[in-house]
């Protein structure tokens, strides 16, 4: 007996692949294969460019504080200036200048598209120059040379220094050469002035700020004591006369502290330091106002790693100096931090317990669907609207109002009428609360129905319901939208231009002076401090590398706090993954 094994679908083999061969284009969009591969093609761009805009920014960042070699560049027409090469770039020159070349120059610029070559160096000097920065062809450029001795000087004030040291004094006896004191007494010099220098910062900015804010305390409860009393009352006077005390112990400790800064001003002023440019011309300044030098050409890796950190720990650690373009951002690091915190501790309640109601408690009809439909639309509403209401509403209504009630003595000088860190977060919030509205609301959607009846059905009621069993599952979701607000948060800059922020700010919002924390106070941003470094500054070539340095740094700040509630919020899940379902 012979089986015949057939193949129930050979019949439609050649048909089906037939069929398959005969697709024809509109079959092809039917299934939506364009759009498949569009969206594809559109989620790669975006990703290359975010992906290209970080390795831009993080390259820039990296190498802005790495020292760079100084050169000297001997010019066709006899001008010799020293300075540190920064970017070459290809440009068009002018018909004059094209017909002052010599002919082989002409024919090889006309070779290459009537382009040719120039590179832009740092010569610093602003103070003998009047420029930071020099462009020169490299057709112009006779000589190029990186000569050893030549020191780059970062100074308080007008920028850097290229040249030579060429002699320091110490003690107010008369200056010696360079070459004779050698390279480690200068450097024990220098370190020994930086020293006193800092003595001196810390007693006229610590000591003497903190004799000053007690008797400008005393003041105001003296004017306290006048506006509730009258100046012909008894009490005033009984105030008048513990004031004068006070006043007079504070004056004690002020002279002192005075004296002792003159003193250590007085010393600073005899240690002195000589340098000259590549044309010989000097300059004598402090030695107490050179932050830093180096030989830029006569250092090994070692020595440019050293210089590489240092750089980088007066950056995280110090103020601004230079109009912003050199030195550090601490207060502008501690004020985005604090700013932020403040911001997520405003805005986590408000839009948590409005989540709740519209989702949990409201009866839903018409004035819920308005209400939702409102909180979209404030998302839309471009951020420098809520600036002008932070100042409109919290500063001059809410702040004037504190201020009349609380602060009364202090008028017409405003506390709280004025922008601040507590209107800024407070801003920053109502601009953020829809985020965390729909984030939650949609977190509590996501929690079964069965959850809530079967804990309804065991006796606990509505609100022991959403707090042991709706809330912790929907945290991971309310969690995301904490991370988005305080992502938005972080980074925007144009209502803070409106409600606090400041160029620069001498006193921190939080210190050692009682309260401790005063939100009142204006702050630095880091956001802002990009702007005005990139926009604001008389040099924006020479506020280019900070600009890029401290966007790498917001990116990271924002990232590490990102990534902490991150962590937060995976843990959360991971409590609640076996019982979500």
């Amino acid at each position: 007996m012979t089986v015949e094994l057939t193949n129930p679908n050979a019949a439609d083999a050649v048909p089906r692949t037939a069929r398959s061969k005969r697709r024809t284009a509109t079959d092809f969009a039917a299934e939506g294969e364009p759009f498949v591969w569009a969206l594809g093609g559109a989620l790669a761009i975006g990703i290359l460019m975010i992906v290209g805009f970080l390795f831009l920014v993080v390259w820039n960042g990296i190498v802005t504080f790495f020292p760079k070699p100084i050169a000297v560049v001997t010019a066709v027409n006899g001008d010799v200036f020293a300075g540190e090469p920064v970017r070459s770039e290809p440009f068009r020159p002018t018909v004059e200048a094209l017909a002052a070349l010599a002919p082989p120059l002409r024919a090889q610029i006309a070779a290459a598209d009537g382009l040719a070559s120039r590179t832009l160096y740092r010569v610093g000097n602003y103070d003998l120059y009047g420029e930071d920065f020099r462009w020169i062809a490299d057709h112009d450029a006779r000589r190029v040379e990186y000569p050893a001795g030549l020191v780059l000087v970062e100074r308080l004030e007008w920028g850097p220094f290229i040249g030579r040291v060429k002699a320091v004094a110490t003690g107010g006896g008369a200056a010696r050469p360079a070459a004779e004191l050698g390279a480690a007494a200068i450097d024990a010099a220098h370190a020994q002035a930086r020293a006193r220098w800092g003595r001196i910062h810390r007693i006229e900015r610590g000591d003497i700020g903190a004799v000053n804010h007690a008797l400008d305390k005393e003041r105001l409860k003296l004017r306290k004591v006048e506006l509730a009393a009258g100046i012909d009352s008894a009490d005033y006077r009984t105030a008048a006369g513990r004031f004068a005390e006070r006043e007079a112990a504070l004056k004690q400790d002020y002279d002192r502290l005075a004296a002792e800064a003159a003193a250590l001003r007085a010393a600073d002023a005899k240690d002195t330091i000589t340098f000259a440019d590549i044309g010989d011309k000097e300059k004598t300044i402090a030695l107490s106002a050179v932050v830093r030098m180096y030989a830029a050409n006569d250092l090994g890796l070692a020595a440019k790693l050293g210089v590489y950190l240092s750089r980088w720990w007066e950056f995280l650690a110090d103020e601004p100096r230079e109009a912003n373009t050199e030195g550090g951002v601490f207060p502008a690091i501690f004020g985005t931090f604090v700013m932020t915190l403040l911001l997520v501790i405003v805005v986590t309640p408000f839009g948590v317990i409005t989540a709740l109601y519209l989702r949990e408690y409201a009866k839903q009809g018409r004035l819920v669907s308005i209400a939702r439909i409102s909180v979209n639309n404030l998302a839309g509403v471009p951020s420098i609207v809520y600036g002008v209401f932070g100042l409109g509403f919290f500063a001059y209504i809410v702040g004037g109002t504190i201020d009349q009630w609380f602060y009364a003595e202090r008028l017409p000088s405003p506390t709280f009428g004025s922008g601040g860190l507590l209107w800024s977060s407070l801003t920053l919030a109502l601009l953020t609360v829809p985020v965390v509205i729909v984030a939650t609301e949609e977190a509590l959607a996501a929690v079964p129905r069965s959850m809530r009846e079967g804990s309804l059905a065991c006796g606990a009621s509505k609100w022991q319901t959403i707090r042991y069993v709706v809330l912790p599952r929907a945290m991971p979701g309310i969690m995301t939208g904490i991370i988005l607000a305080m992502a938005r948060g972080a980074g925007e800059v144009a209502p803070l231009m409106l409600v606090g922020v400041v160029k620069l700010a001498p006193e921190l919002p939080i210190d050692g002076i009682f309260p401790y924390i005063h939100l009142e106070r204006s702050f630095m941003h880091l956001g802002f401090h990009i702007y005005d470094v990139g926009f604001q500054s008389r040099n924006s070539e020479a506020g280019k590398p900070m600009v890029f340095v401290t966007t790498m740094l917001l990116i990271a700040l924002i990232a590490v706090m990102n990534a902490s509630a991150i962590v937060v919020r995976n843990r959360l899940k991971r409590r609640f993954m076996g019982s979500q379902f």
